[in-house]
């Protein structure tokens, strides 16, 4: 049998970070060549082992290109900022590129495109099979209600999420636009406040909320007359999505250089 696939974790020292070192290091599929950290950081050119009790042996550096250069895979929960600079230096190395990051603009999904020639991409705003499974549900349930039918996505995060609505809440807003046979940036609602006028027919909203250690709870609510469909995703523990990003940097392994999705890796 060959070398197990070699991972490298970006963020390393964020929350995150840490959980992916944990789930790599874990598994019996993969191996830890890697931890990045931003360029400064007081982590760099530490051995993992002493900062986190895991992945001895493994120097933590802000060189990412270095880093990359010995790996089959790359798993990155940063800022789009970084993420698209990691793109290019998977690119260049041939690695998977798993994206769990989120809040990229329009123009920032544009320039991740031209590294997926060279390289596979695997970008999801959320990583779990059950979310994965909820957007499913939501485009069934979107294709089988009309307009009369109004859409709202409610996501709930810990207090130290930076962007709004969350990527899941988005990605599940998609999924619901898809199913209706229309675009969300053209039917999109959000951040109601004062006096907004009733509600535009058609329309999706979303509603963020943020508190305390939440680590992501989703709702699809279709509210008609006299009736209302719920479906929920309620995540309590971070590692689903760790263990989610793992699995797609393996299932990248074999496949040709192009942008995928979770549903991809999971076959739905």
């Amino acid at each position: 049998m060959g070398e197990l696939p070699g991972i490298v974790i970006t963020g390393a020292s964020g929350r995150m970070g840490q959980m992916l070192i944990r789930s790599v290091v874990a598994s019996d599929k993969a191996r830890l060549v890697g931890a990045v950290v931003r360029a400064g950081h007081d982590w760099a050119g530490r051995d993992l082992g002493a900062l986190m009790g895991v992945g001895h042996g493994v120097v933590v550096t802000d060189d990412a290109l270095e880093a990359f250069a010995k790996a089959q895979a790359v798993i990155d929960f940063t800022t789009p900022e970084a993420t698209l600079e990691f793109a290019e230096l998977a690119a260049q190395a041939r690695a998977t590129h798993v994206i769990g990051t989120t809040g990229f603009t329009d123009a920032q999904l544009e320039a991740l495109k031209p590294a997926a020639f060279h390289a596979v991409q695997v970008r999801a705003g959320n990583m779990s099979l059950g979310v994965n499974l909820l957007t499913q549900l939501t485009k069934k349930v979107a294709q089988a209600l009309d307009e009369d039918w109004d859409i709202e996505v409610i996501e709930a995060h810990h207090n130290r999420k930076v962007d709004a609505p969350s990527g899941t809440a988005l990605m599940l807003g998609e999924a619901a636009a898809e199913g209706r046979g229309i675009t969300l940036a053209d039917h999109k609602e959000s951040g109601r406040d004062g006096i907004t006028g009733a509600r535009e027919k058609g329309a999706i909203g979303f509603s963020a909320i943020r508190g305390g250690d939440i680590v992501g709870e989703h709702d699809v609510l279709f509210a008609g007359m006299g009736e209302r469909i719920v479906l929920r995703h309620i995540a309590t523990d971070r590692g689903i999505f760790a263990r989610g990003a793992v699995k797609a940097a393996l299932w990248g392994q074999d496949k040709e250089p192009g942008q995928y999705d979770m549903m991809d890796v999971l076959g739905l």
